[in-house]
């Protein structure tokens, strides 16, 4: 089967979804500075059209809904990046970053129309007055939950809240007849910006970064003290799909990467004049190996710290050309709580490069760069990658690199088709994976309750055929695989139901080390990292 048929609708979806992304929670993709601007209204045109509006319009108008739209509009007419956020969206557009948000400490799922409590965040308020791992939570307020239209959106509206506020839910528990009523005092719930930070083998170090947020150096300088004192001196970073944040969090984690004094980034615009990031004398990295994982959703902040990683020769970038984001925006604040953030300067990696990527054309095809490069055949041959020589430029040994579209690995890998069948396209389509998982875990909790770590969660799974398992419960959604299809994706998907099983019991921790197997990129990496001398 031509592997472009297979992936043409996942990629179609994904850049929707991406564009949607870009217009609707841009913070996550820009390198955003930290400082804040408060403004006061300037008399205008804008100004005296909308007082005039309200004072002589034929029909009653809302104005503050008009100025809503108004501002929106404007930020349209600069770059894709520049955004305006309400004030009804801002707690939403900046918690990603923000480290942390008000809630009661559960992550959960929606399965079979049911909030499913798949962890119970440790420490959390939730867990401090018994809520459990397999609860399900039927009612909240006394309202009822469990049942057809129930969404993610939904749930969160009405379990987060101000903290010290709170909530009681109606917890249906395995072994009790009824409801078991809960009341929570909402808390601050930490979000972490690392999926991820494992010893792959006695030397490699594995850290899965996905975001730059305001705990993000914090994070990792954590992970890494972890890592060395296991004895890493090799180190696999995965900035895939890491879509950005906080230009000061990149240049803080870059610093533990480079010698005293070498350049990492740089940024200058029309009015904001140039100014250096240079790294200091923190080097916890000193003397370790480095790869460096991106793709086509890696952007801005990790597409400046692989660009200075690169440019300075400090680690070998592995993957797929990263997105090319390279500006930077601004945040500043209105009195009523909104905001707008304003693109003010272009960033540089140190052999002067700008990656940012041509933005003439209409936010529609911005946005659907992605969708372009898979046609072009981008995710497969690196031939097909289209290079502007124009825009070459020389790392600090004098190799070549290439700016105006993102970040080139040195290393191309292809994205990985294998494994992929009709059945596997059934069940990935309708979860049928994460359904098994769920109600997997929830049945033998009790059983599992003793394995603490990914690799005794693999084995007793191993014990228990639990491939097997799956195949009859999909067989019971109504997907029965063929022979053909068990050859080509079993082994995906024994790998992919084992690790979300294990993060149903241990989270991400138990996830990664297993789900990685079967990730060809990551696989290659690992030979290239340990043949680096």
């Amino acid at each position: 089967m031509n592997p472009k048929k297979i992936w043409l609708p996942v990629i179609i979806a994904i850049s929707v979804v991406f564009g949607m992304y870009l217009g609707r929670n841009n913070a996550k993709m820009n390198a955003v500075t930290s400082t804040k601007m408060p403004v006061t209204r300037v008399y205008s045109k804008i100004d005296y059209a909308l007082k005039t509006i309200g004072k002589r319009y034929v029909d009653s108008i809302n104005i503050n809904e008009l100025e809503e739209k108004l501002m929106t509009s404007l930020m349209e007419q600069l770059d894709p990046h520049s955004t305006y956020i309400s004030a009804e969206d801002f707690d939403e557009a900046n918690e990603s970053l923000q480290g942390n948000f008000d809630g009661i400490g559960v992550q959960f799922n929606i399965q079979k129309d049911t909030i499913y409590v798949v962890n119970v965040i440790a420490g959390g308020p939730a867990e401090k007055v018994g809520v459990r791992d397999g609860d399900r939570i039927v009612t909240v307020d006394d309202t009822l939950c469990a049942g057809v239209g129930i969404t993610n959106d939904k749930v969160m509206k009405k379990l987060r809240g101000p903290r010290g506020t709170q909530v009681t839910v109606g917890i249906k528990r395995r072994g009790e007849a009824n409801l078991v009523p809960i009341t929570i005092t909402r808390g601050q719930i930490p979000l972490y910006s690392i999926d991820a930070a494992f010893m792959v083998d006695d030397e490699v170090g594995y850290i899965k970064l996905s975001k730059f947020s305001r705990t993000t150096y914090e994070e990792f300088q954590r992970a890494l003290i972890k890592l060395k004192s296991l004895g890493m001196k090799r180190l696999l970073f995965d900035l895939r799909g890491n879509g950005g944040g906080y230009l000061g969090a990149a240049i803080s984690v870059c610093d533990e990467f480079l010698p005293n004094g070498t350049m990492i980034v740089y940024t200058e615009g029309l009015n904001s004049p140039r100014e250096d990031a240079r790294a200091s004398a923190r080097q916890l990295c000193e003397g370790i190996a480095v790869v460096v994982l991106i793709d086509e959703f890696s952007a801005s902040a990790s597409e400046i710290t692989a660009g200075a990683l690169q440019d300075n020769d400090r680690a070998t970038i592995v993957g797929r050309r990263s997105f090319g984001k390279g500006l930077v925006q601004e945040p500043i604040d209105f009195k009523d709580h909104s905001q707008i953030r304003l693109t003010i300067a272009r960033y540089y990696t140190p052999s002067g490069r700008c990656i940012q990527k041509p933005y003439e054309m209409s936010e529609e095809e911005y946005a659907a760069d992605l969708l372009n490069r898979f046609e072009r055949g981008e995710f497969s041959e690196r031939d097909s990658i289209h290079i502007d020589d124009s825009t070459e430029y020389y790392t600090a040994k004098g190799r070549i690199v290439y700016g105006g579209g993102g970040i080139m690995p040195d290393i191309f890998i292809p994205a990985d088709t294998t494994g992929v069948s009709p059945f596997y396209n059934k069940v990935n389509r309708k979860g049928i994976e994460y359904q098994f998982a769920i109600e997997y875990t929830d049945n033998n909790r009790s059983k599992m309750s003793n394995l603490k770590t990914a690799t005794e969660i693999d084995k007793y799974l191993g014990n228990e055929h639990i491939f097997d398992q799956f195949v009859e419960f999909a067989k019971k959604q109504g997907i029965k695989p063929t022979k053909s299809d068990l050859n080509i994706s079993g082994e995906l998907l024994d790998t992919q139901i084992r690790a979300l099983i294990a993060r149903n019991l241990i989270n991400d921790e138990g996830f990664y080390p297993i789900y990685l197997r079967t990730d060809k990129t990551f696989t290659d990496a690992i030979t290239i990292l340990k043949n680096i001398k």
